[in-house]
């Protein structure tokens, strides 16, 4: 289980960085209406992602039943993650760093905000698909590893998000667009490599890629 949280916190830390709608409407969000605010709309975003992994991972559960049996099933995983990479990598950034500033209203109306600015979004959904199919082999797609794993990504994640509320003017200084567009494709290379890696692995021999067998023939 240790192993499990250790290798979900930097996922955690690349997801709350990645370049988006919700990322500046948060650091806004944030800078204008306060920290509570700030909490308010990113817990409608996380409460998104939540769902998107429960149908993701449903929507998934036959496949990662028969991904030890048919390794070419990596290829659809790392087709997701290279389709979304090269999304990234080639997405242009706006002018405008922002979305539109988040109108007048209560917490819930923030709540809402942030759980619908997320949601609508098909991508988040792809993204956490083509990553359960990565990482449940990796988990031996036992349920109670996968809750471990993934509720840790999501803790960093928000814990992260925190300190983006707390650190909101200072980081809206320094987002240049510049630099919005060297994190973003930076995001992009590192979702290319590793579809380009899932896939390979899905079209090579099987025992090629059985690390349990090679750790068990060197011990």
């Amino acid at each position: 289980m240790i192993e499990d949280i250790q290798a979900a916190i930097p996922l955690g830390l690349l997801l709350s960085f990645m370049i988006g709608p919700v990322f500046f409407v948060l650091l806004e969000t944030s800078a204008t209406k306060g920290f509570r605010a700030g909490v308010c709309f990113d817990v409608g975003v996380v409460v998104a992602d939540i769902v998107f992994l429960v149908i993701a991972y449903f929507s998934s559960f036959q496949l990662l039943e028969n991904l030890s049996n048919e390794p070419g099933l990596f290829v659809f995983g790392g087709m997701i993650l290279l389709v979304y990479g090269v999304y990234l990598f080639a997405k242009k950034a706006k002018k405008k760093t922002t979305t539109a500033r988040p109108s007048k209203g209560g917490y819930v109306g923030l709540f809402i905000k942030g759980f619908l600015l997320n949601f609508i979004n098909i991508g988040v959904l792809a993204f956490w698909l083509g990553l359960i199919i990565v990482v449940g082999p990796s988990l031996e797609n036992d349920p109670e590893r996968m809750l471990v794993f993934f509720s840790t990504v999501i803790l960093v994640y928000f814990g992260t998000d925190l300190m983006k509320i707390i650190l909101a003017k200072q980081l809206k200084r320094y987002l240049t667009i510049e630099r919005i567009v060297l994190i973003t494709k930076g995001l992009g290379i590192v979702l290319i490599i590793c579809g380009i890696v899932l896939i390979t692995k899905g079209f090579l021999p099987k025992e090629r890629f059985n690390l349990k067998e090679e750790i068990e023939r060197i011990s």
